[in-house]
């Protein structure tokens, strides 16, 4: 594939769909594998249905994904998006060029008239097509100040073949189209048009987008023949479906991108998850950016639909956090830790140590947050799982407690090891298993009966915070013990 133009068009009346995002990656994975450009294309031309809130969603979801973008209107700056309702001049340029060559026309049917002859049809058994009734009239002919559409004159026998570069060669029959409206009454162009003249004057080559827009590519490939213009290599996506094999919606789970940045999922997982809906590389599951653009082609793209996997998207984000670098996931989780409300944690390496002893069994980086509350609060902020505090930290367990704070207030190293050692001597001089000792310690400085190993978490959690829960878990135990007396 020679340098290859593709491009990314969204309509901005809402947020980047699931859908939408995979279709960027693919057009964003074949430009960039074979050193072509990627253009943003905004197309607003409804301007009833656009707006600024959903452009920006949208942006924010490509960038997000690491999406990025080649080109766009000088007015805009480098690397702007190209925006259809900037460029109403152009299209009313190459409409008047198809007037005057008789490749489009007037049509003064009035909405009753069309409403009519649709219903005559039906009637008739025929199809309830325009019967291009305006086609060869000359200007003269219609009634001064009438409202006019203006339609395109398309071929009434033979067929239109579209070379799909995933489903093959798929065959139309002319006689199925009426000529079709490109221009509307108060002189807004239509979608069809303005996407041809678009992708005409951006030299784009390749189009890539939902299977669902492949009754629009016959339509289109009229108006690139009208205008003169070779029509690009055209590829239709299948659809991504729900786990019910119906189209993806929200009853299936979010489809809003940013919503997983929400939730806690690495940009890395959901580009890798994306690229693997519909798209296969033998039986290989995790892909760097790099190994992506590196293995994706379009012979690896399916005919069938994709199927929507949200066990599938976890486990891949799991293991992300897995190998991912500590240091980096600190760098990731602190605005979240900051929202949660919990101070900045200023110190890069002991966050790194931290994390290491959390990441294998967060699925999220909601959860690296949360299951570590208790790293990332002051030493005197713990919150109890209320059952745990009422089993584990009593007048029976007392004596462990206090037991280990000794312990710990004479360690000289504070270390796994050194740890290790004083706990199991905490548990010989009490006569008692290690897990007598290690669990009324892990609610104590935890909160939960569920962390890391409880000599890591110690570690990791640091002498300060340690020796101050314990403390204030002997409290608690003490005071529970003098209210059952």
């Amino acid at each position: 594939m020679h340098a290859p133009r593709l491009r990314f068009a969204p309509s901005p009346s809402g947020y980047l769909h699931i859908g939408g995002a995979r279709t960027a990656l693919f057009c964003w994975l074949l430009a960039r594998k074979h050193g072509g450009s990627f253009l943003l294309r905004i197309e607003d031309s409804n301007a009833e249905k656009s707006s600024m809130e959903s452009v920006q969603a949208i942006l924010d979801g490509l960038r997000w994904l690491g999406i990025d973008w080649d080109e766009g209107p000088e007015a805009g700056g480098p690397y702007a998006p190209y925006f259809q309702s900037e460029r109403r001049a152009i299209y009313r340029t190459y409409v008047e060029q198809l007037l005057a060559g008789g490749g489009a026309y007037k049509c003064t049917c009035s909405p009753e008239e069309l409403t009519a002859k649709r219903e005559a049809a039906k009637a008739a058994g025929k199809r309830p097509g325009y019967d291009r009734t305006c086609r060869d009239k000359a200007d003269a002919d219609h009634a001064d100040g009438a409202p006019y559409v203006i339609r395109l004159k398309t071929p009434r026998d033979g067929e239109t073949v579209v070379d799909d570069m995933i489903r093959g060669r798929v065959v139309f029959r002319n006689v199925e189209f009426s000529d079709p409206v490109i221009v509307r009454t108060n002189g807004d162009p239509l979608y069809n048009f303005v996407v041809v003249v678009d992708d005409v004057l951006m030299k784009i080559s390749h189009v890539f987008r939902g299977d669902d827009h492949l009754a629009n590519t016959p339509k289109q490939i009229h108006i690139y023949d009208a205008l003169g213009f070779a029509p690009p290599r055209f590829a239709h996506v299948p659809l991504i479906l729900g786990s019910d094999k119906k189209r993806l919606s929200k009853r299936h789970g979010a489809t809003n991108v940013m919503a997983y940045d929400d939730e806690g999922y690495l940009p890395e997982a959901m580009v890798n998850f994306l690229a693997r809906i519909g798209w296969a590389h033998g039986d290989m599951e995790v892909f760097t950016r790099d190994e992506l653009l590196e293995a994706f082609s379009v012979a690896g793209i399916g005919k069938s639909a994709g199927v929507w996997n949200a066990e599938k998207l976890t486990w891949l984000n799991s293991t992300w956090i897995t190998n991912m670098d500590s240091a980096e996931l600190g760098r990731r989780i602190a605005p979240r830790i900051a929202a949660a409300g919990l101070p900045a944690q200023a110190d890069v390496a002991l966050t790194a140590r931290r994390i290491d002893t959390l990441k294998e069994r967060a699925k999220t980086l909601q959860e690296l947050v949360v299951n570590g509350r208790f790293y990332w609060a002051d030493a005197d902020d713990v919150v109890y799982d209320e059952k745990a505090r009422k089993k584990f930290l009593k007048g029976a367990t007392r004596p462990q407690l206090e037991a280990a704070l000794v312990a710990l207030t004479a360690l000289g190293e504070w270390s796994e090891e050194t740890l290790e050692g004083a706990l199991a001597g905490v548990a010989e001089g009490l006569e008692l298993t290690l897990g007598k000792v290690a669990q009324p310690l892990r609610v104590a400085v935890t909160g939960t009966k569920v962390s890391p190993g409880i000599h890591e978490t110690l570690d990791a959690l640091g002498r300060e915070k340690t020796l101050a829960r314990v403390a204030a878990a002997v409290a608690i135990a003490k005071a529970a013990e003098e209210a059952a007396q």
